[in-house]
């Protein structure tokens, strides 16, 4: 079999399961199991061999008792980007219906594409949920040649319980949730000049949270994702209502820039609520240090906008990206001030894409799965960041004292949030000027407490001395400061750490430490 099966049966501008490719020569031995509750509900096993997913629909899941065997149709090849896939499969198209990421691992299978061809495969899997040794045996008198019988070939497993079994490895949602969360979204196709009588009118709240994106270390193929530069400035959701304007930060604290919210009410749009991020130009790339610093010289603004969320009541949030950025794409070219820019595709491969912006010294790229929707406050994967710099927030826990001819303080005492816990990431001091430390020594003096708000301090003495620990004055963990640097070292604290500037749009007790999916 190859992909040409698992294409035709599928009109991929109705559905957002991947076209894909195949990869012939792939070495990667994944397994997947998707529940999959279409025509009636079923279990979709998948090996990865020869670079595609080679697929059974086992009606009743794996068998969990020795010699017990249960059905297994096999079905066309599917891409491996099928991997990753849980959502909803349009009613009327081929397998419509809620599908669930229902266990994810590795096997292994001496001779496996042989053992296919011939008709019997051993394997062992590795996963969350099914962990032991399986066999798939083709049935000789099978009315089609596609029916297998799929049994336990080691000692017997304890069964899945009620709970796992309606819970996904991927999201933690049951199928209802899954169902619910995306219902009557994938309806239509779309088109090449969107048209907003096909979107319901809706009353869209005065605060949509923003939808978030998960770290990666590499981008994921072009064929089924967009990518975009990511911007290093305050993201910002634009709320319009008539004469009425409003710029919000991700934690709903307004944000003050008069002149990109006078070009955000000369559109020709009366209500609309636009997702982007306000930039400070630097040498044509953006910067959040001279964004920080726009009240001490002259600095040029733009407004980066990438999503649509909200235009004249109709909500856009369940429609495709690609009909969201289309209609975006129109409004924000009626821009006559030249401070509002609408966030163009870049085009080309993911590796090559990131060395680009690599070379330029820009922060990373975002990338978006094509015909994805808008989920507000989540980070489902569907968005990914992927940095060429090491670069985040941290909170603010006091600071040590000025040492030479420096003044109000030496160094920032830095952590993040673990759980309930503040965590110790190191200190950093440098990238201050004079003013900046006198303002921001004005700020924490004001904050200043007895105790430290760290909770592992008493791990940390050979990144952090006791000695050195009593010269430095404490403060309450209110101030987020974004931090770059090159690496984390192996006891846990930043190296060669430089101070951007503070973020007024982040919540302290939700700064976690970044770590790639």
């Amino acid at each position: 079999m190859s992909l040409r099966e698992y294409q035709r049966k599928r009109d991929f501008r109705k559905t957002r399961e991947p076209a894909g490719k195949e990869k012939r020569g792939s070495s990667g031995a994944r397994f997947v199991i998707q529940k999959h509750d279409a025509s009636r509900l079923h279990y979709d096993f998948r090996l990865e061999i020869d670079g595609v997913l080679k697929s059974w629909a086992v009606p009743k899941g794996l068998p969990a008792k020795t010699g017990e065997k249960h059905l297994a149709v096999q079905v066309e090849d599917h891409p491996l980007e099928y991997a990753d896939f849980e959502g909803i499969i349009p009613r009327g198209e081929y397998g419509g219906g809620t599908v669930m990421l229902w266990d994810t691992g590795t096997f292994e299978a001496e001779g496996a594409r042989e053992g296919i061809e011939a008709g019997k495969l051993h394997f062992v899997l590795a996963g969350k949920k099914c962990q032991g040794e399986w066999a798939l045996i083709r049935m000789a008198k099978g009315e089609q040649g596609n029916e297998w019988l799929i049994f336990k070939a080691d000692p017997d497993t304890r069964a899945i319980s009620q709970k796992k079994d309606d819970e996904s490895v991927k999201s933690g949602r049951t199928m209802k949730q899954i169902a619910a969360d995306e219902d009557a979204v994938w309806h239509s196709e779309p088109e090449a000049k969107p048209d907003l009588t096909a979107v319901g009118r809706k009353v869209v709240p005065a605060f949509v949270p923003l939808m978030l994106a998960k770290l990666f270390e590499s981008p994921p193929p072009a064929e089924d994702w967009l990518y975009e530069i990511k911007f290093d400035g305050y993201r910002a959701l634009a709320i319009r209502k008539g004469k009425s304007l409003s710029l919000l930060s991700r934690n709903q604290k307004t944000l003050k820039f008069p002149e990109v919210e006078t070009a955000l009410l000369e559109l020709p749009g009366q209500r609309f609520t636009i997702d982007g991020e306000v930039v400070a130009m630097e040498d044509g790339r953006p910067s959040f240090q001279a964004l920080q610093r726009r009240d001490e010289r002259e600095v040029e603004l733009a407004f980066y906008a990438f999503d649509l969320l909200n235009l004249d009541d109709h909500d856009l949030r369940g429609r495709w990206l690609e009909e969201r950025r289309a209609l975006l794409e129109k409004l924000i070219a009626e821009d006559e001030t030249g401070l509002l820019r609408f966030s163009g595709e870049l085009e080309g491969e993911g590796e090559k894409v990131l060395e680009s912006i690599r070379k330029m010294k820009m922060e990373g790229i975002i990338a978006k799965r094509r015909g994805s929707r808008y989920e507000s406050g989540k980070r489902t994967g569907a968005w990914r960041k992927i940095k060429c710099i090491a670069e985040q927030e941290f909170v603010i826990g006091g600071f040590t004292p000025p040492g030479g001819s420096r003044k109000h303080f030496g160094a920032l005492l830095l952590g993040y949030r673990k759980g309930k816990s503040l965590k110790y990431a190191g200190k950093v001091g440098t990238g201050f000027n004079a003013k900046t430390l006198a303002a921001l020594s004005k700020t924490l003096n004001g904050l200043i407490q007895k105790t430290p708000p760290f909770h592992d301090l008493a791990d940390k003495a050979e990144v952090f001395p006791p000695a050195e620990r009593k010269r430095c004055t404490w403060v309450k963990p209110e101030l987020v400061a974004q931090v770059r640097f090159t690496e984390w070292t192996e006891e846990g604290a930043l190296r060669h750490p430089a101070f951007l500037g503070l973020r007024e749009d982040k919540d302290p007790r939700k700064v976690v430490r970044e770590k790639a999916g």
